[in-house]
């Protein structure tokens, strides 16, 4: 039966292969998201953002909570599990 499922399903060979691309793509990105050293550049591009009076203390607060969340899920091992959801 393999050999004939594979026949009757080689039509969507490349979708497969197409999906297999987007699940790769999206691996990278999550890892690149959650990388420590990526949120830790944002958040001293924050504060200098802060510093140099472009954003308001609001939006600084706002996007701080946001980057330390990030970071909190990279410290406990959850860069993502590869389905487009963080662990």
């Amino acid at each position: 039966m393999g050999l004939i499922s594979e026949v009757l399903l080689l039509p969507f060979a490349p979708v497969r292969g197409s999906a297999w691309a987007v699940r790769q793509v999206l691996q990278e990105a999550e890892r690149i998201y959650y990388d420590p050293a990526t949120v830790r550049a944002e958040l001293a591009r924050l504060e200098e953002l802060l510093k140099a009076g472009e954003i308001s203390e609001e939006e600084f607060d706002r996007r701080e909570d946001e980057l330390l969340d990030r970071l909190e899920v990279a410290s406990r091992g959850g860069a993502g599990t590869g389905n487009g959801t963080p662990r």
